[in-house]
């Protein structure tokens, strides 16, 4: 395996790859790479999201992390349909993610959960009919952070121009990455078969509703960061019923860990060097290999921007809260889903038969 593939390997496969090396010299020679790589794309996304807020301002950091997650998918996914019509859907993503999150913070939360329904779902069908590419995490995800951290005025107009060069340039990644897939199906065939009888489908009105209800009811409820409940439902809220229940599990309580993690550093750390904590859960991580790492150190990064608005202890309650919620309220939501359309799939049954 030559350097340039083993930089193209996940966290999993690099570290099965050295598991399975018995040559010593090779073995510190991938463990070399590996550890080069994790520092690389950190280096990389610390540039990207810096770039972004240097040229359209701080308050939209958001933006280049919401680009940057949207390039390193679209280097290596597809959406299942023709390349060419797959720039369509990148142009109809982006063009959700320029309105839909302004849209939903302009009104009262009745109207915004409306809002936020037709966008996700809108997501949804755009960007994850291959569901094995997981794309709905994604652009989902940049959704709601686009949402959570809204802006307006002058600082939303340069919003719109960075979220326009990052469509132009996913454009350009995607189609080169992707122009030779042997794909017979058009843009049209992605809302031509949505079926609400299909598997797909009821997952996508699923996870629509559970991700936009939660958020419904933490701003109900006068809580802030209302995005960081959709944002667990959305990855709890798996294709597959029987998985969310350990999904949930893992969402849940390596959160906990995450911020008892965030809080001995937070307490030991000097003030001047708080900014670094969102890096040194980036580069966790890089090194995780696993989800339930990955959901501990994540939680550095949201935490470091919300202890320095809300106090450090508040901040951690509200995401402990945020996420023991939306972990419990996705596995509920599923299963009332599954027990109602069994009800009314054997109603169907017993009205075709009589």
């Amino acid at each position: 395996m030559t350097f340039y593939q083993e930089l193209q390997l996940s966290s999993t496969g690099s570290k099965q790859l050295i598991k399975n090396t018995t040559d010593k010299k090779e073995k510190r020679r991938h463990i070399l790479i590996y550890n080069f790589k994790v520092y690389l794309v950190m280096v990389f996304c610390v540039a990207v999201v810096s770039l972004y807020s240097k040229f359209i301002g701080n308050d939209n950091s958001v933006v280049g992390v919401t680009v940057l997650l949207a390039v390193l998918v679209l280097r290596q996914a597809d959406f299942g349909i023709r390349t060419t019509h797959g720039l369509a859907s990148i142009a109809g993503i982006y063009a959700i993610l320029m309105a839909g999150p302004r849209l939903a913070n302009m009104v009262s939360p009745v109207p915004a959960f409306f809002v936020n329904v037709v966008c996700i779902m809108l997501l949804m069908i755009l960007g994850c009919h291959n569901v094995i590419m997981y794309n709905h995490s994604t652009f989902v995800l940049g959704y709601l952070l686009l949402f959570g951290y809204d802006v307006s005025g002058h600082a939303y107009i340069l919003r719109m121009e960075g979220l326009l060069v990052g469509m132009i340039l996913c454009m350009i990644i995607f189609y080169k990455n992707q122009k030779n897939r042997p794909y017979r199906r058009k843009f049209s065939h992605l809302f031509q078969e949505f079926n609400i009888h299909s598997a797909r489908s009821r997952w996508y009105i699923k996870l629509t509703f559970i991700v936009s209800s939660a958020m419904l009811i933490m701003s109900l409820l006068g809580l802030p960061r209302a995005m960081w409940a959709g944002i667990a439902c959305m990855s709890v809220c798996l294709p597959f019923t029987n998985d969310c229940v350990a999904r949930s599990g893992k969402r849940w309580m390596f959160n906990i860990v995450g911020c008892l993690l965030f809080i001995v550093l937070y307490t030991v750390l000097p003030k001047s060097m708080y900014a670094y904590i969102g890096i040194i859960g980036g580069i966790g991580v890089g090194y995780s290999a696993g989800y339930s790492w990955q959901t501990v150190f994540n939680t550095f990064g949201a935490l470091s921007i919300a202890s320095g608005l809300f106090g450090m202890p508040y901040a951690v309650a509200l995401r402990i809260g945020a996420n023991l919620f939306g972990s419990v309220y996705t596995v509920l939501c599923n299963k009332l889903f599954d027990k109602a359309h069994a009800y009314f799939h054997s109603t169907d049954l017993k009205t075709t038969l009589s």
